[in-house]
């Protein structure tokens, strides 16, 4: 039976397909005073779904008799125990509230449509990744998913507090954490200022929506990223 609490959003994710299942929350760890994760039992999530880097669902999220979407990153994926962790920077938002309140035992629906991202073959020369912490998550899946091949990090930190949160950084990757000013201004002008020759390289951009249409210029018109080894996506509305 549909879930009316979904509305038409829920109608139309379940008519393309979407598959629903349950997670159960079973913990949580404050990884900073900003940023909180919680703990899930998976149910037959990864059972169901075999798992690739950067893999997100779509939570839905209580607002009195209605339910909204918003997508989250799937993080420590374990199919052998069935658990599974999501990470939450918290803001004022409908996610961060029920987060917040989250107590062990409460289930959180969530929705798999649209996760089909796969690595570039063969295989580029380096990574350009630019993101923030609502999608570091994800960078640290793919930073996992591609082993020795160094990657250009460039993290913005809404909070001095966001520079403790742990990139998975290896061999000869580097990272640049840049304030938040001028609303992602600062984070565009460091990607400009650092621009190499990177027409052998691989781009993933997530960002607020203006700042990765903007990040996303630069690669192809200052770095030579051709358009087909670019992956960009706005996570967020500034």
């Amino acid at each position: 039976m549909a879930d009316t609490s979904r509305g038409l959003t829920g109608t139309l994710v379940k008519l393309f397909g979407g598959a629903d299942y349950q997670l159960t929350v079973t913990g949580r760890t404050e990884l900073t005073p900003h940023y909180l994760r919680l703990h899930f039992d998976a149910g037959t999530l990864l059972a169901d779904r075999p798992v690739h880097p950067t893999m997100w669902v779509r939570g839905w999220f209580p607002d009195g008799a209605k339910a909204h979407q918003r997508g989250y990153t799937l993080v420590n994926p374990d199919p052998a125990a069935g658990t599974v962790d999501i990470d939450f920077a918290l803001h004022d938002g409908l996610a961060t509230r029920w987060a917040e309140n989250a107590q062990p035992g409460d289930i959180l629906g969530v929705t798999v449509l649209g996760s089909n991202f796969t690595l570039p073959t063969p295989d580029p020369a380096g990574y350009l990744i630019v993101g923030d912490p609502a999608s570091l998550p994800a960078i640290n899946s793919l930073l996992d998913a591609i082993g020795p091949i160094p990657a250009w990090v460039f993290l913005e930190a809404a909070h001095d507090d966001d520079k403790q949160l742990p990139v998975n950084i290896t061999g000869d990757s580097e990272l640049f954490w840049v304030d938040r000013t001028g609303g992602g201004q600062g984070l565009i002008d460091t990607v400009r200022e650092s621009a190499f020759d990177a027409a052998d390289h691989f781009a993933w951009v997530a960002c607020d929506n203006r700042t990765t249409r903007t990040v996303a210029k630069v690669l192809r018109e200052q770095y030579g990223v051709p358009k087909g080894q670019l992956k960009a996506q706005g996570y967020w509305a500034a």
